[in-house]
């Protein structure tokens, strides 16, 4: 049956790449904030960004949405509540649907919007059929009416992202800026350094959160490396900047330099300012026009937080120059009587397992007036730090947290049925393994439990005191044997008042995990002595935190039966990954020669050759088929 309508022919209008431009632009903004804040919802709306591109239909409200894959009841009532306030805000009106149909062809789909739902906001990038949704990341708002105008007289271009001026990306960018037009040349900084270097640019701390919030002024860093720039390379993590963040640190620290001689100068300019004057006014507003992620609005924290960095010696007045180098000094340096020793004590040692021999300990420690802290250690069970004496803040309920610098004294505690248990399933090898890597000098073994203790274990009596002799004299450890808890806890009273005095006139410095073989022993320099800040240290120390190729090349080498860790490093240092060590084998140029080519290896301090039976066995390990034999 014929239509009684005509036939209508012609070119069909192009329909815009999106019809739900604001849905597209609120899921952007959530997507980003998550990903600012490290959170795995981030992917969550990725995919329901997905989804919406590819739905060719304009949605009247957010409850529709539900019928899009990835669009649970979480998203759609986030979508429900910025329209809403969103309606409020520019009021009711008809949808972009309708207003795209009775638009003229010729119109310019840049026109401000008659309805609230659909309309493509002004801080949306401009639609186009190439772009991704990954790039549709909004610009924020600095001015509307000025954004209204350039919508109207054409595509707005997308704003430059500059971080805001005392805020953590500022100053990491402008402490990257000077270290590599520094005389050394290094153009990367390590983590730590890289914290130091740019407390004294940054209002806030890089360490210690505001109170009521998670982050700190390194919470930054993360956009500056999604941003492009600031490069993260390396395992210790070294932070560099690429092009990109070198013009713009260089035009920041050029403001800063033209604010410093402003300052330096007193009132009054020339004429010939103007040109920098109105440069430095447009860095300014870019800045204006940036949310830093590090920043509170309210006035009571910037207070607490400005008044807690005054208290650690960051001063935020003078010249810049100045705050940096002498913020640095008072920043790595613990005078003699500003700090106090502080005996660190594992949480393990006071919870789980027989509950009445852990509390013991405890009250021992407190009945011997040993001053103590518990916390997780990575490694070691005992540690002392000393602590930096902090003043009380008015309105706070604690005083802010100081620094803390471990002295070179570890200790790994054992009793006999835990020296008995460890031996047999590994632990005993692996933990004297990462005290030695851990970056103390000074590891101590207490052994705990007489020969008595050590008579109905899994274990000969013979085998448990030669691993103690072993620890001893081959690993280098100070072992200390205690009968029971009282003579522990009696042990680390006496260690406690003897660190005291030994560092009561000592000048300490920080150092980093990099620097670990350049420090004197405490013993021979009492006058000043350098050492790690506990964060490092346990940091440092984490046992399942991300490894390079070469420690777990190391890993596999020492699960043979047979090969110790001094066996491991000296092979290491001639193979140093699983690549180097199978060419070496390549080049062999018979199977006697590979079976061998490990035998002639010096291990330990006694320079022992590795021997012709382990070769063999690493050799079968890599390059045979069959079982080992």
């Amino acid at each position: 049956m014929p239509s009684s309508e005509p036939v209508r022919f012609g070119r069909k209008r192009p329909l815009p790449p999106c019809p739900n431009p604001l849905f597209l632009q609120w899921l952007t903004e959530l997507r980003d904030e998550a990903k600012e804040k490290g959170l795995k919802i981030q992917y969550t709306y990725q995919k329901a960004i997905n989804s919406l591109n590819k739905y060719p239909l304009p949605l009247q409200n957010a409850k529709e949405a539900k019928i899009l894959q990835n669009f649970g009841d979480g998203i759609c009532r986030i979508l429900e509540e910025k329209l809403q306030r969103h309606s409020r805000e520019k009021g009711p009106g008809p949808s972009e649907a309708t207003r795209i149909q009775n638009s003229e062809p010729g119109g310019s789909q840049l026109d401000p919007p008659a309805g609230p739902i659909h309309c493509p906001s002004t801080a949306a990038p401009p639609p186009g059929p190439a772009e991704r949704s990954d790039r549709l990341a909004p610009s924020k708002k600095k001015n509307g009416d000025e954004d209204e105008g350039r919508q109207r007289g054409g595509a707005r271009r997308k704003r430059e992202y500059v971080p805001q001026r005392r805020s953590g990306g500022h100053a990491v960018l402008l402490a990257l800026y000077r270290q590599s037009q520094g005389p050394d040349g290094r153009s990367y900084m390590f983590k730590l350094e890289l914290q130091a270097e740019a407390q004294p640019l940054c209002d806030k701390s890089f360490t210690v959160p505001d109170p009521g919030s998670k982050y700190t002024a390194w919470s930054s860093v993360s956009t500056l490396i999604q941003k492009n720039l600031v490069l993260k390379t390396h395992s210790p993590a070294r932070y560099s900047l690429t092009d990109e963040g070198l013009a713009l640190a260089r035009r920041l620290a050029a403001v800063e330099q033209e604010e410093e001689e402003e300052v330096a100068a007193g009132p009054g300019g020339g004429g010939g300012e103007d040109g920098r004057r109105r440069e430095r006014q447009e860095l300014k507003d870019d800045c204006a026009g940036v949310v830093d992620l590090t920043e509170s609005d309210e006035d009571d924290e910037t207070a607490a937080c400005a008044t807690q960095t005054e208290a650690v010696g960051s001063s935020s007045g003078g010249p810049q120059g100045s705050r940096t180098t002498s913020g640095n000094a008072d920043r790595d340096v613990l005078a003699p009587g500003t700090y106090e020793i502080l005996l660190c004590v594992d949480f393990i040692e006071t919870t789980g397992g027989s509950q009445h021999r852990k509390q013991e300990l405890v009250k021992e420690l407190q009945r011997n007036g040993v001053r103590f802290d518990v916390r997780k250690l990575n490694v070691g069970d005992f540690l002392w730090v000393a602590r930096e004496n902090m003043a009380p803040v008015p309105g706070q309920l604690r005083a802010p947290a100081g620094r803390e610098l471990v002295l070179d004294y570890i200790i790994e505690r054992k009793r006999m049925d835990d020296l008995c248990g460890s031996i047999i399933d590994g632990r005993f090898r692996e933990q004297k393994f990462r005290l030695k890597r851990c970056g103390l000098r000074k590891p101590i073994y207490l052994v705990e439990g007489g020969s008595a203790a050590a008579s109905h274990l899994s274990l000969p009596e013979a085998t448990l005191q030669q691993a103690i002799v072993n620890t001893q004299v081959v690993d280098g450890f100070f072992v200390k044997r205690v009968q029971d808890v009282r003579e522990s806890a009696a042990y680390l009273t006496v260690m406690t008042r003897h660190l005291t005095k030994l560092y009561q006139n000592c000048t300490l410095s920080r150092r980093s995990r990099e620097q670990e073989g350049d420090a004197a022993s405490d013993e021979e320099a009492t006058a000043s002595c350098s050492l790690m800040s506990f964060a490092e240290f346990n940091h440092g120390a984490v046992k399942n935190k991300c490894q390079t190729v070469r420690e777990v090349f190391a890993r596999q080498l020492m699960q043979i039966s047979g090969l110790s860790g001094d066996k491991a490093a000296a092979i290491l240092q001639h193979y140093s990954t699983p690549y180097s060590l199978l060419s070496a084998y390549d080049r062999c140029s018979s199977e006697a020669e590979k079976e061998k080519l490990l035998s002639c290896i010096r291990y330990g301090k006694l320079q022992r050759n590795l021997g012709p039976a382990l070769s063999r066995t690493v050799y079968q390990l890599y390059c045979s088929q069959g079982a080992l034999s």
